[in-house]
């Protein structure tokens, strides 16, 4: 695609800055951006200006409906389409849209996850228009939608979505920012933005073999799967050539996305065989959560029409890597200066050790609280693997920024800052390079990057708007805490260079800059207190511990109610999940499992039987010994299918959310890996003429 052509693509489908200057009056404009860069409180007043352009803007380009696009507790998206149509006296209609449509509708509450926040006749809810995320043109076989970005509370207040908590975590970190900035003599910031870039990791499979397989449809995972004889163990296809089925669904969806003006910058196949990556360019927190929500949208959708099945869950093949989404967090001044940038001598950059300090602090005191926000069932599997982050948080800073800590720990004063130098390449054609003053490390969860921090432990297919809104609100206490005290300082100098010694030698035991993946740092992490939260359901109870709970009254992120409402609706999400996989597993061993397998064990005996018939003194022993096998492994398979019926039907009696949740991971998954064990091991004995479903070889191999 020509580089015009790609300009006059991108975002042709939002009301972006562009849009809204050329639809909107010129004093409702700067209205509108005063509200969007500067946190001004929305005047009702331009409402109805704002929703006249948008509208028109909407028609020419051919929409008949509009939605209020919002993101409730499942994780996805929600829409409710009205059409712009109003009746007219003379029995025809004109196109309509208000203001009041536009900043507010009501969709029914009642059928969302609250966590019992409300009863299900109570059923009012009202999404709220979020005019920093531009509104945008969806087209399907519906026709032209205009989606409008927007939160979702009840009736009664609460936030019932996951964007409400993530715009008031981000007003909260900017306003603690702020101060902290004020006494550095930064009067000319008024707001410091969180900047987010989430890259993407999925796994592609050909869509006729995807829908042999029952657990893909219906968990989004294999629950059954040998390994074949090739993995990912050559690491051929980490970054080689794209196949050209791949390819053609990497094109469409890049161009999907720039229609959309979501910044989608590399593309790339991941470690594992069918997995692949997108990183989009950095965006402010709610924009890159709604791209990204848009972004997993598209590849499902864009998969479809190449006729391949994209998969977001964080392990669907056992045995390789598995898919995350790497959240990597900044904060960003108004006057485009990045507070997590080191510059070339962080050691003098007393501005950065501070907000640096404020970070480690916060992810220390708070790590099962972090751990808990990347957490669904699927990363359960994911976590620890030795192939993604451990369970255990943990902060890399790298070389450079751990010899400045070092020293100000030890000395009271850091004096140097390593310094990269050049790379010699030994090839005289080749050029020289400036090397960065420290490596990478892939192995740890929260690592600093240059000039921010990368969560690596978050879930591929959940929404990044739970990781940040922690990330935001952690940050902001540590920095709240910060400002009170050095307000309160006589010197500054010396109080600022004080409070980052102190706050650097309480929580250097956070800092590990080693292999994440050895048993040796497991028990190094126990030793310096750090916690192993190995679960999902160990890690929810986080969310209502007494400090998560001050915190987040403090900075009116969410309330203790809305705390206790979302651990309830976790609970929830995992006991549902690993039913439905219990349910999934049960009906595809007795439907398809065991009959195939009785099957193939009746043609070994019929075999063997007609082998003694035909000569008495053949040796029959390695058919016999097949037979055998198959046979006690499909008894062990029978024997916990049996288990796993009756233990999840136990499972369901239960009304406690959280004991629900703790029966599940304590109870029914080991039987799930026994049974899988039974099966697996049966899918290498018998023959593939006779196997019910796609293997692996055939899901990771043939796109």
């Amino acid at each position: 695609m020509k580089q015009s052509v790609i300009e006059e693509i991108f975002a042709m489908d939002v009301f972006n800055d562009a849009a809204m200057k050329e639809h909107l009056p010129k004093p409702v404009y700067k209205k509108l951006k005063e509200t969007i860069e500067k946190d001004v409180e929305l005047d009702p007043e331009i409402a109805s200006a704002v929703a006249h352009a948008m509208k028109e803007w909407a028609l020419e380009r051919g929409a008949t409906h509009y939605t209020h696009w919002f993101q409730p507790m499942t994780g996805i998206t929600a829409e409710k389409h009205d059409s712009f149509i109003a009746p007219t006296g003379d029995g025809g209609v004109i196109m309509e849209f208000s203001g009041k449509e536009l900043v507010k509708g009501e969709p029914d509450a009642s059928s969302f996850p609250s966590g019992g926040l409300r009863a299900t006749f109570e059923a009012r809810g009202y999404t709220a228009w979020d005019c920093t995320s531009p509104a945008f043109l969806k087209e399907d076989a519906a026709g032209v939608t205009l989606c409008i970005p927007t939160a979702f509370c009840a009736y009664t207040g609460e936030a019932l979505d996951k964007k409400t908590p993530l715009l008031r975590s981000m007003e909260a970190v900017s306003d603690q920012a702020v101060r902290i900035l004020k006494l550095f003599g930064h009067d000319e910031v008024d707001t410091v933005s969180c900047s987010v870039g989430a890259e993407q990791e999925y796994f592609l499979v050909d869509r006729e073999k995807y829908l042999k397989r029952e657990d893909l449809i219906f968990t989004g995972r294999t629950l059954f799967g040998a390994m074949p004889p090739k993995g990912q163990e050559l690491d051929d296809h980490y970054f080689g050539s794209i196949k050209e089925r791949v390819a053609s669904f990497m094109k469409e969806l890049n161009e999907e996305c720039w229609k959309l003006g979501i910044l989608a910058k590399t593309q790339h196949n991941e470690v594992a065989p069918a997995q692949h990556e997108l990183a989009p360019i950095f965006s402010t927190a709610n924009i890159a959560t709604d791209h990204n929500q848009l972004i997993m949208e598209l590849m499902k959708k864009v998969a479809k029409r190449h006729g391949l099945e994209c998969l977001l869950h964080e392990k669907p093949f056992d045995g390789v890597n598995g898919s995350g989404k790497h959240d990597n967090w900044s904060l960003v001044t108004d006057t485009g200066k990045n507070l997590l940038d080191p510059g070339k001598t962080p050691h003098e950059n007393v501005q950065f050790l501070l907000f640096l300090a404020a970070v480690i602090q916060a992810v220390d005191e708070n790590a099962p609280l972090l751990r808990m926000s990347a957490s669904n069932p699927g990363n359960d599997h994911r976590l620890g693997a030795n192939e993604a982050p451990p369970a255990i948080i943990s902060i890399y800073l790298g070389e450079q920024l751990e010899d400045v800590i070092s020293q100000l720990v030890e000395t009271g004063e850091a004096k140097s800052s390593k310094q990269g130098g050049r790379l010699k390449t030994g090839v005289h054609t080749l050029p020289d390079l400036n090397k960065d003053a420290t490596d990478r490390n892939r192995t740890s969860p929260f690592a600093f990057t240059g000039n921010k921090f990368e969560f690596r432990m978050v879930a591929s297919s959940m929404s990044v708007a739970g990781p940040n809104t922690v990330l935001n609100t952690i940050v902001a206490e540590v920095l709240s805490n910060m400002a009170d005290e050095l307000e309160k300082a006589d010197d500054f100098d010396i109080a600022v260079h004080d409070l980052i010694k102190k706050t650097l030698s309480e929580h250097q035991r956070i800092i590990f800059n080693g292999n994440g993946y050895s048993d040796a740092w497991i028990e190094e992490a126990e030793r310096r207190g750090l916690p192993n939260i190995r679960t999902m359901v160990d890690a929810i109870p986080s969310l209502t511990d007494e400090k998560t709970i001050a915190i987040f009254e403090k900075h009116h992120v969410l309330s203790k109610a809305e705390l206790q409402s979302r651990a309830e609706i976790h609970y929830e999400a995992y006991a549902k999940a690993i039913n439905i996989e219990a349910k999934t597993m049960i009906d595809m061993v007795s439907k398809q499992y065991i009959p195939a397998v009785i099957s193939f064990i009746t043609k070994v005996a019929t075999s063997i039987n007609q082998v003694k018939m035909a000569c008495a003194e053949a040796d029959t022993s390695v058919q016999e010994e097949l037979l055998k096998k198959c046979s006690n492994l499909l008894t062990d398979a029978k024997k916990e299918l049996e288990e796993l019926k009756i233990n999840t039907n136990k499972a369901g009696e239960k009304t406690n959310g959280k004991e629900q949740a703790e029966f599940f991971k304590d109870v029914v998954v080991p039987i799930m890996e026994q049974l899988r064990a039974a099966i697996d091991y049966l899918e290498m004995l018998v023959g593939k003429e006779e196997w019910p479903v796609p293997t692996y070889a055939d899901l990771l191999f043939e796109v």
